[in-house]
């Protein structure tokens, strides 16, 4: 009898490549996936598994967890604008730590083998770079707040209720899939959408941000690994590529790749970390992780993805739920 893994956010990049991942390479798992498509889309969902539209923020898990004896499950779902959440608190700590806190009840309840939550590099905040697991997180957003309450919710949940557990915290994934249709995160997306719409490329401040950009299918195997291995039995480890360069120089790694001559405009300095990379030694020797995708690469391969997308209607919010310090360029 196959054994199931619960993926949320199944619509989303991670979530859905995950999916096909397991479909095409665990042949004695099956998977459920849930996503409530507010930031994914059921055109990424991969066939061979079962899908379920719901909410895990506000859903009650039972039937779901009764019906198909979910073995691990894998939560991905989250809503990661790191940089609009100081705007959107409610939102940010309903669909984050909430939605968290009701996984956490079910896996509890119905006894799941290991449940492996992707947390953030958000977390480590103004920790000097490259941020080790052994750093003592300091949060700078109330995204990086939420996703280190969910950490420590986790945990809890495995000393009190013998939950087992592995925290993940990738940074700047990109790869096929994603959701280059926000205006509020993903700035390689970002960049490729704006492009398609005839418009320079957004910076904020003036570049020199440092940050490490991590290609999803050298991810994939990893993720699994984490969920099966007994090493990565209640591990928090980074996950990502450990090659730091500035978002001016990923912009023009892009104006290759896209072989046009894109402009560029600098828009003001937002609340941001200057310099967000990690180490990875625990992700190569936990979980075979390979950095062996460059940025140019991966790119390339997400470029020829984004060119073939359907012209969908962009994510902007119709209100904050504070305007105080907004930025000029997401001012209503």
């Amino acid at each position: 009898m196959k054994k199931t893994v619960l993926i949320t956010g199944v619509a989303g990049m991670i979530g859905s490549r995950m999916a096909e991942w397991i479909v095409s390479n665990q042949k004695d798992y099956q998977v459920v996936g849930i996503d409530n498509l507010s930031g994914g889309y059921i055109e990424n969902v991969p066939e061979g598994i079962l899908f379920i539209q719901a909410d895990v923020a506000t859903e009650n898990l039972d039937q779901i967890f009764q019906e198909h004896q979910i073995y691990y499950v894998l939560h991905f779902a989250a809503y990661a604008a790191e940089g609009l959440s100081p705007f959107i608190r409610k939102f940010n700590y309903t669909n984050n730590l909430v939605a968290t806190a009701n996984i956490v009840n079910a896996c509890i309840k119905y006894q799941v083998k290991r449940l492996v939550f992707t947390s953030s590099m958000a977390v480590y905040g103004h920790s000097p770079a490259p941020f080790r697991e052994i750093a003592v997180p300091q949060p700078a957003d109330p995204y990086g707040v939420a996703k280190y309450a969910c950490e420590m919710d986790i945990q809890i949940a495995g000393e009190q209720h013998g939950l087992d557990w592995c925290i993940l915290r990738p940074h700047n994934v990109y790869g096929q899939n994603q959701n280059i249709w926000d205006k509020y995160r993903n700035v390689l997306g970002i960049w490729m959408y704006q492009h398609i719409n005839q418009q320079a490329f957004s910076i904020f401040g003036d570049g020199s941000q440092k940050r490490a950009f991590s290609y999803l299918e050298d991810c994939l195997e990893p993720l699994w690994n984490a969920t099966v291995l007994p090493a990565a039995s209640k591990q928090i480890i980074n996950i990502g590529s450990d090659t730091e360069i500035s978002v001016l120089t990923a912009a023009q790694t892009l104006k290759e790749v896209i072989g046009a001559d894109a402009q560029i405009q600098f828009l003001e300095q937002r609340h941001e970390v200057q310099n967000a990379y990690s180490t990875h030694e625990k992700a190569i020797a936990i979980l075979g992780y390979k950095d062996s995708t460059s940025l140019k690469e991966g790119l390339t391969a997400m470029w020829e993805w984004a060119k073939k997308q359907p012209k969908r209607k962009r994510m902007e919010w119709d209100a904050y739920e504070i305007d105080n310090g907004m930025y000029e360029s997401w001012k209503k």
